[in-house]
């Protein structure tokens, strides 16, 4: 029979080093590791109120809000129009609207865009360059009959104190913006056009506008 070998346990006679926990804060962090500080550079312009030539403060959102209502507008007609071209049609929208303050100041205007906010934005601007400052009476209304025509739009408008405003159509939107009321329009033609309708009613209050 052959001996077994013997098996020789070394594992007890094996001397483990002891580990020693430090606390974080004994820990020697490396210089390298450390976050770099934020650098803070001073603020461009200064306050303008210290008198730097910083950018004004914008004033509160209600003085604002109050500064873009100035003006009224009422939309009179929109349509899609199309232009022929090499390529084929181009498709357009025209917008036609009226503008006023209902103090006396009114204007009428048209634009053309792609888009229906750009046309619309681009009538007000029109609106805005063609605008009438008219003469109010004390109650609000014209000192004399006026009549004037646009195209094929006869339109007659004449005082009429204490009915109010007794008128139609695209007219009647003009007067209202503008503020008039105790008046009396007539359309003196067959035109169903509301935009020259309402640019025969701007024409005939150019005769008691300031010039």
């Amino acid at each position: 029979m052959t001996a077994e070998p013997k098996i020789i346990d070394e594992v007890e006679n094996v001397v483990v080093p002891e580990v020693v926990l430090l606390p974080v804060e004994d820990v020697a962090v490396p210089a390298d590791t450390k976050e770099p500080e934020k650098k803070t550079f001073p603020r461009r312009g200064g306050d303008r109120d210290r008198g730097g030539r910083g950018r004004p403060t914008r004033g509160p959102r209600k003085d604002r809000d109050e500064r873009r209502s100035e003006f009224a507008q009422k939309l009179i007609g929109i349509r899609r129009v199309a232009r022929v071209m090499a390529g084929g049609r181009r498709f357009n929208f025209s917008a036609a609207l009226v503008l006023g303050d209902k103090k006396g100041r009114v204007g009428v205007g048209l634009g053309k865009a792609a888009d229906t906010a750009l046309a619309i934005e681009k009538a007000t601007r029109a609106a805005k360059r063609g605008m009438l400052t008219i003469n109010l009476t004390k109650t609000r209304s014209i000192s004399r009959n006026v009549e004037a025509k646009y195209c094929a739009s006869i339109v007659e408008i004449r005082p009429s104190p204490g009915r109010g405003l007794v008128a139609g159509s695209s007219v009647r939107a003009v007067l209202e913006l503008a503020g008039i009321s105790d008046v009396t329009a007539k359309l003196l033609s067959r035109s169903k056009n509301p935009l020259n309708n309402a640019r025969a009613a701007m024409e005939a209050l150019k005769a008691v506008s300031k010039k």
